[in-house]
């Protein structure tokens, strides 16, 4: 991926997953162009299950697969994990501290996930959610918050998310001049959609991100999933 030309960074589900018809239709148009696209896949699953995903869907083998929130990166053909980022990441991570007052609030719960570098719960209240991180705040404890679907509370490494890995491997591969499009359908995309560069809220986008105000590099796909991403392309780049 290295010095890339043409970028497409996307989530999973609900974005570049969903519709069939629209990502058969997409994959063709790539096919068809006089350039080359690299993948980037931004997902909030785990590794395990990014991979059974991509299986199931039968998708192209990602150059850059991001999981767990943008927590851990895997690149080239075999996926191995970066480790720089892994090292970024851990400096001042305390995935057991955070569970220890987690379990003091009545309606956050553990979500069952096979990982240790993120600390992700079920929380419904949003007042609950707001008092939990004071709580870290108040203890010294760094990390990113991020709250989506009205349900689901992950809490990352201080410096990850999916906006932050995202840029760091358009540093690692020298390819900020690279035509890009970002696609995102939830909340823990806005991050990596508000990064200034050409992006797209695909049609079936949850209400947390359909209310984000408007931009220019923004733009709000009437199509769902990979549908809207084509759309989006043809739009920010319509040679």
């Amino acid at each position: 991926m290295k010095e890339a030309t043409h970028i497409l960074a996307t989530d999973l589900d609900g974005t570049l997953v969903g519709d069939r018809k629209g990502l058969d239709e997409l994959l063709e148009f790539y096919k068809n162009q006089q350039y080359e696209v690299s993948l980037v896949y931004i997902t909030g699953r785990h590794y395990q299950s990014a991979l059974s995903l991509i299986e199931e869907e039968s998708l192209p083998v990602p150059d850059v697969l991001i999981t767990d929130v943008g927590t851990e990166i895997h690149i080239g053909a075999s996926l191995e994990k970066d480790r720089d980022w892994e090292k970024m990441m851990l400096e001042h991570w305390q995935p057991e501290a955070i569970d220890e007052l987690a379990v003091s609030f009545e309606g956050i719960n553990k979500q069952d996930l096979p990982v240790t570098n993120r600390c992700s719960y079920y929380a419904e209240d949003i007042g609950t959610v707001e008092a939990f991180e004071q709580r870290l705040v108040s203890a010294e404890i760094p990390h990113k918050l991020i709250y989506s679907g009205g349900v689901d509370l992950d809490i990352l490494p201080a410096g990850s998310g999916k906006g932050a890995a995202l840029e760091y491997i358009l540093e690692k591969f020298n390819a900020r001049d690279a035509k890009l499009l970002v696609a995102g359908d939830s909340g823990n995309d806005k991050e990596m959609l508000t990064l200034g560069f050409p992006s797209v809220i695909v049609g079936n986008a949850q209400s947390e991100l359909l209310e984000s105000p408007e931009s220019p590099m923004i733009f709000r796909a009437s199509k769902a999933c990979a549908g809207g991403i084509q759309e989006a392309w043809t739009h920010f780049y319509p040679e």
